[in-house]
C-alpha cells in the first residue's frame, strides 16, 4: 500500500498537455495506479506549491522538458474503490495546456518511457476516456 492510497481526503493532482507542432507528449506510467498505461504527464502538488510550479516541477521531474505560458484546461476526478467498495484512491487533477519550449524528451521519475505523438494518431496508446478530452481541449486553447 502506498502512502497514496486509501486517503483521508482526495489528492490534489495536476495534469499538462504538452503540445509541439501536431505532436502530444505522453508518459508511461511507472507506478501505481496504471503502471504502465499511457498518460498525461503529471503528479500530485506539494503542499506550499501553486498549481503552476507544480505542473512545471512534475513536467520537468518526468520528462526534463521547460515549457512557455500554461493555460488552464479542465478538471478531472478519479476515484477507485477496492473489492470491498472501499475509496482505494481518490484524485482531483487539474489539467493544463503548453507549448513545448525546449529540452530533450527523456523519461525521469515516476514514468519508464516518454514519446512525442501525433494528434491524429492516440489510438495505439490505448488513452483512458479523460485524456482525449483533455488533449481535445488543449488544442483547441493552443494548437
Amino acid at each position: 500500500m502506498t502512502d497514496r492510497e486509501y486517503p483521508p481526503r482526495p489528492i490534489v493532482g495536476i495534469g499538462i498537455v504538452v503540445i509541439r507542432d501536431n505532436e502530444v507528449l505522453l508518459c508511461r506510467r511507472g507506478k501505481p495506479p496504471n503502471v504502465g498505461s499511457w498518460t498525461l504527464p503529471g503528479g500530485a502538488q506539494d503542499v506550499g506549491e501553486t498549481c503552476q510550479d507544480a505542473a512545471r516541477r512534475e513536467l520537468h521531474e518526468e520528462t526534463g522538458l521547460t515549457v512557455g505560458d500554461l493555460h488552464f484546461c479542465a478538471y478531472v476526478d478519479t476515484i477507485r474503490h477496492d473489492s470491498a467498495g472501499r475509496v482505494r484512491f481518490h484524485y482531483t487533477i487539474l489539467d493544463f495546456a503548453a507549448r513545448y519550449q525546449g529540452g530533450i524528451a527523456v523519461a525521469g521519475s515516476d514514468v519508464s518511457e516518454v514519446a512525442w505523438v501525433s494528434m491524429d494518431d492516440l489510438a495505439p496508446y490505448n488513452l483512458w476516456t479523460e485524456a482525449h478530452r483533455i488533449i481535445e481541449i488543449a488544442r483547441g486553447l493552443i494548437g
